[in-house]
């Protein structure tokens, strides 16, 4: 896409990770999907998210409605840990529908479509 005046290309639209976990979670409460975000909280060491187990890395949300989405959300070309990745291996293994989804996959209506999608 470029801009009329200038024929440059326009800038990409950006999100912070917060705002896209915002967006998320209103979109897929008006499709009526069940949402689960887990927030780390400030402590004297530091942020810390309160879990027993194998937690670390664990998915952004959990989505429930006809089926379990299991989403991690990264912006700005941001990567997933190695624990990340392993959690939503773990989930497709056991068969959850589970996405890295990023702000482009958020402007490109990607998202969107997915939390729209009708039950089978």
């Amino acid at each position: 896409m470029q801009t009329e005046l200038t024929g440059m290309p326009a800038p990409k639209p950006k999100l912070a990770e917060a705002e896209l976990l915002s967006c998320v979670i209103d979109t897929a409460r008006v499709f009526g999907w069940r949402v689960a975000h887990f927030r780390p909280s400030q402590t004297k060491h530091g942020w810390r998210t309160a879990v027993q187990g194998d937690g670390k890395g664990f998915p952004d949300l959990i989505l429930v409605r006809d089926c379990v989405l299991a989403v991690e959300l990264k912006v700005g070309g941001n990567t997933l840990s190695d624990d990340q990745a392993e959690w939503i291996e773990a989930f497709r293994t056991a068969g959850v529908d589970a996405h890295v989804w990023t702000d482009s996959d958020w402007f490109s209506g990607v998202v969107e479509a997915r939390l729209r999608r009708v039950p089978a």
